[in-house]
């Protein structure tokens, strides 16, 4: 079980990751919130490694680190809604170069500007069309799922 968790925890990054592909751009919160899934599937991995005593400790920070994912989303899906500023100055400097510039100073940092996030972070991103859930949204749901599975196992495996 611990696998399948790993395997579910490293599908989230990857389907964000994969949703670039389609045309959908992350900012700066969208990328914060794949990095602990990415802690999660390691430390699940670990725990299918190293049975013991490590296993019990090494899932339960899995699901520390998935729900700090969905915390993340949580605080994004605020950004969003317009409940709280983002706490990223990068979420507010996104890029908005035209790609004309007037001097070289211009082109420097339109270039600098560019090498940031590519949307602000209060633009939702929704995936399907006419669902009035963003992506940030359905973390918080995948990250709750994920958690409370994980967290059964954990369960299981401490009753056996």
């Amino acid at each position: 079980m611990p696998i399948l968790i790993a395997v579910l925890a490293a599908a989230a990054p990857l389907f964000a990751m994969a949703s670039e592909s389609w045309g959908l751009v992350p900012c700066a919160l969208c990328l914060w919130q794949r990095w602990p899934y990415w802690v999660a599937a390691g430390l699940a991995l670990l725990a299918a490694l190293l049975p013991g005593r490590a296993r019990p400790l090494l899932l339960g920070g899995a699901i520390l680190a998935v729900l700090v994912s969905g915390g993340i989303g949580v605080l994004h899906a605020g950004v969003e809604f317009g409940w709280w500023p983002s706490p990223l100055a990068s979420c507010q400097a996104a890029n908005t170069s035209s790609g004309a510039a007037a001097s070289v100073e211009d082109l420097m940092r339109s270039m600098a500007a560019a090498a940031g996030p590519a949307k602000p972070c209060d633009a939702a991103t929704f995936l399907i069309p006419g669902l009035p859930v963003s992506m940030a949204a359905m973390n918080v749901l995948y990250a709750l799922g994920l958690a409370a599975f994980a967290f059964t196992v954990l369960r299981k495996e401490a009753r056996a």
